[in-house]
Parts: structure tokens; sequence; C-alpha cells
């Protein structure tokens, strides 16, 4: 019985797909799930994963057009069954085959190579491990974390058996790179046969309280205890079977100079004119950058060379925000579940004035303009691994509440680093608050490819006229930094005065005035 295989639905507006690189080759005995291909669309890459279990037949080869529905492979069901001609052996020799067989299937094993992860992602690092080399990993456990210049992402076991690890931590590996190999059922099929003495000699090493991984540093631990001049052998472990994590490196201080004290009398002599030097310590240490710090870096640099970027200055009076959120904040996390911040102000009226100089909501792509009759607000987040910038969709059809969660969901997602590439990208302009770690004002940079970006600011109050009087007002700044080759001057002012206007008086925003 042969399974066909044809090309899904991948998008409304794809009609056909190319064939990119096959995984399997034409007769290879495939799993359920187990990716065979890749088809490129004109939009994307896709992964094409096996319907059953069998043997594979390709139809289709690489490099070749095939229209949604078109056949790329059959999966033969019946030739997994079809066992070779070991079901003919006569009795005697069945304890042999059996062996035979448990050879066959420790000797299975399965090469994880680095999958595509994104349309324009050519390599990515890996950046930690989350199983040790010689562990038994099951289907779809998590065995690694990898970054790449836009997100993180998790490594799924794709077979059951014992983690062979071929990258190290910090290794960057083209896509379709190997970075392990998992003996499928390697030292847990053991033959049938009574004869489990060979397994006693690999397990006589480890004591019933010691064993290999006691006292010894994960790649992480031991990065962070060299640098802080600590050796892994001082540190209680806490990790599983005494191996010292992350948090017990972090964690570890420095020893103290008593040991140099009671230095041998040979030793102490030239101790004097080490401690005659100690006027304070001048170490340094170099870190690799990460994917995602280069490609900040880059995009960075190319948007102010390339960019005819402008700021323009704006300040807003708070107390009208401020006193509704003193009235309503208690009605309001008691009926929708999330606090009332800033952030649901700034996005809706930036959304108001986007409609009103859609310039500013545009982009340039080569010579033409692009004009969005929607809002996704790209909203900067400082994660742990860098700055991403989440985008919360059509955030003009969104309530108050409503921007609040998904700023609460999205901002939880980037600190755990689970941020998707689709959650990351698409964005139409970009707000981004410096006022949260105490900047007064400060000169945002575009994120490309949009035109503008709002900055934030610290709040203060400061003396300010108001109807011929001095009083004392909650102030912040604003600056709106702007692409001048889309945006002109006129448009940029009167974006910001606008969004001041709906925030010194924020009962607008409720009536769309």
């Amino acid at each position: 019985m042969s399974k066909e295989m044809r090309v899904p639905t991948v998008g409304e507006s794809i009609s056909e797909v190319t064939v990119g690189q096959w995984f399997k080759k034409d007769g290879d005995l495939v799993q359920l799930d187990e990716v065979l291909c890749e088809l490129e669309s004109d939009k994307a890459t896709f992964e094409f994963p096996s319907e059953a279990a069998g043997v594979l037949r390709i139809k289709a080869q690489e490099g070749d057009t095939v229209e949604i529905g078109g056949l790329i492979c059959l999966i033969e069901e019946s030739a997994t069954a079809s066992a070779p001609a070991a079901t003919l052996a006569p009795a005697p020799v069945a304890a042999a085959a059996s062996a035979a067989v448990a050879a066959t299937t420790a000797a299975s094993v399965k090469d994880m190579i680095v999958p595509t992860v994104g349309e324009s992602i050519t390599e990515v690092t890996l950046a930690n491990w989350l199983k040790k080399d010689g562990d038994l990993v099951t289907l779809d456990e998590i065995i690694a974390e990898v970054d790449s210049d836009k997100a993180t992402f998790e490594l799924p076991a794709e077979a059951t058996g014992i983690l062979r690890q071929v990258a190290k931590e910090g290794d960057v590996l083209e896509i379709g790179g190997l970075i392990c190999r998992i003996e499928v059922g390697g030292s847990v099929a053991s033959p049938s046969g009574a004869t489990p003495a060979p397994a006693a000699p690999v397990a006589a090493p480890p004591t019933a309280t010691e064993n290999y991984a006691t006292g010894h540093a994960s790649p992480a631990a031991a990065k962070i205890l060299a640098e802080k001049g600590i050796p892994a052998t001082t540190v209680a472990g806490t990790g599983k079977d005494g191996r010292v994590t992350k948090e017990d490196a972090l964690g570890a201080s420095v020893p103290a100079p008593a040991p140099a004290t009671s230095a041998p009398s040979s030793v102490a002599a030239p101790s004097p004119a080490v401690t005659s030097s100690s006027a304070g310590a001048r170490g340094i240490r170099r870190e690799k950058m990460s994917s995602l710090r280069k490609t900040v870096s880059r995009r960075l640099v190319a948007v102010k060379n390339e960019t005819a970027m402008l700021t323009t200055f704006n300040e807003v009076n708070m107390k009208p925000i401020m006193d509704l959120r003193s009235k309503f904040k208690d009605q309001f996390k008691e009926k929708h579940g999330v606090g009332l911040g800033f952030m649901s102000f700034f996005t809706k009226a930036v959304c108001v004035a986007l409609k009103e100089w859609p310039a500013v909501n545009a982009q340039i792509d080569g010579n033409e303009m692009v004009f969005h009759d929607f809002c996704d607000i790209s909203v900067a987040v400082s994660a742990p691994k860098g700055l991403v910038v989440p985008v919360i969709r059509n955030a003009e059809n969104l309530s108050f509440d409503q921007i609040e969660k998904e700023i609460v969901r999205l901002a939880g997602k980037a600190r755990d680093n689970k941020l998707s590439i689709e959650e990351m990208t698409g964005g139409t302009f970009t707000i981004t608050n410096g006022g949260v770690f105490g900047s007064m004002m400060s000169t945002p940079i575009i994120n490309a490819p949009q035109s503008a970006i709002l900055g934030m600011h610290n709040i203060v109050e400061r003396p300010i006229a108001e109807n011929g009087q001095v009083v004392i007002r909650p102030m912040m700044y604003l600056a709106l930094s702007y692409d001048h080759r889309i945006i002109d001057g006129r448009e940029s002012v009167s974006f910001l005065v606008r969004v001041k206007q709906l925030l010194e008086d924020p009962t607008r925003l409720m009536f769309g005035v």
C-alpha cells in the first residue's frame, strides 16, 4: 500500500512551489513526521514532513516546480513490514537473528542537522545544550537552543536514543550543518540473551554517590568560573549528579587571599613584589558577539548610512493621563486582569495620528513608496540577549485592555527568548521607551525598513506656564526620528503635535476627535 504525498496549501496566494533540497534518498526508510525535503515558494521556505512510515519513492526532483496538490513522492507503507529473509531462518538460529536485529537497532544513527528557521537566515549559533553528551533523549524532547540573528529557537530530538554531541556551545553552524547524532536504541537495546555481563564493567566506574558529572562544570559555568579565576573543583554543584551549573558559577565568590599567607616559606619571598603592584585590578575580558548583537549592529549602521534621518522633539504634560490611571486603574485591573499602563495611551494616540499623516506610516521600497492602511506597531523590548522589537498587529482596532494584554504577552516571550520570527517582522511604526531606564532625552534610530520611530522618556516634574501662571507638572519629552526622504518636516512636526494633543486630552481618544 502506497501513501501519496502531495504539495499542501501553504498560502492564500501561492499556486506553486519549487522542490528545494531532499534530506532523504529514494528508497530510504522514513518515519512518520520525519522531514523529507524543503519546499520553496516566492515568499518562504517550508519543511515537508512524512505523512506515514515506510520506504520513500521520490517523484519530484530537486529544482522541479510543482503546483499545489501535485505529487511529490510515495511512501510504501507495506515495505516496512516486509522483513528480509530473517523470517525464514531456522529455529536454532532464532537467538542469533534476534541478536543481529538488536545490533542493527543499536547501530542505527540519526543525524540531526540545522533546520531551516527563516527565509533570510543562513547560519545559527549553538547557544547551549540542554542535554549532555551520552544522555538518553526521547523523540521531540528539547535538547538544545540555537540563536539566529533574529530569534532563539528550541531544537527537539528527532528520535529516541543516546545523544552524541558534534557541535559545541558557541559554534556557528550553517543551515543544514550537523549538530549532533542520536544513536537510536544505542545503549538501551540490549541483546535478549541472558548475557548481561558486558554491562557490568561499563557501570563499574561511577559509585553510589559520585559519577563522571560530580564536580564538573557545564560549558557556561566553566566559562564564568574561568573569568572569575575560580577552580570548578572548589564549587559545590547543585545540578544533576553534582554537576556545577551556571547558577552555581554566578553565585560563586572569588577565593579569599588567605591561602597566599599560608604558602610555604620557599614561595613567600616573591609575594611582597606581587602585593606592591596591587593598586587596582586591570583585568580585561573578551566576549564573542552573538548573532543577534552582530545583526543589530549591522542594521543600525546601515540605517544611519542609508537614510536621511532627522529628529524632532516636543513635550507632553502627563498629568491628565496620570489622573485617569489613578482613578480607574483598580477597576481596570479587576475587570480585565491586566494593569493600565502608559503604552496603551501612546499606542492609541499614535494610531490616530498615523491615519491622519500616512507618510509617517509608510516606507520606501526601491523607487516606490509603500503606504499602509493598517497600524502594526513595533514595541522595543530589552531582552536578555539584546534588543528585540515584537509587533502588535492591527493596533488601531484594539481596545486599551487588548493592547495591554498583547504587550504583556510579547514582553514575557521576549524575556524568555521565545519570540518567533513572525512576531518580530512586519511592523509599520515603532515605539521605544527609554524612560524606564531614566533617559531624559534621546534620538532613537529608525527601525528599518520603517520610516519613523517615537521615543518616550522619563517623566519629570518641571515648572511650566499654564493660563498665565507657573505651575509644576509631570512632563515628558517626546522624540520622533524620521526618514526625511519620505516624510517632510511639516508632516513630522504635525504628527508629533497631534500625538501631544491626544495625550494631553485623552478623552479625545474615546470620541475620536
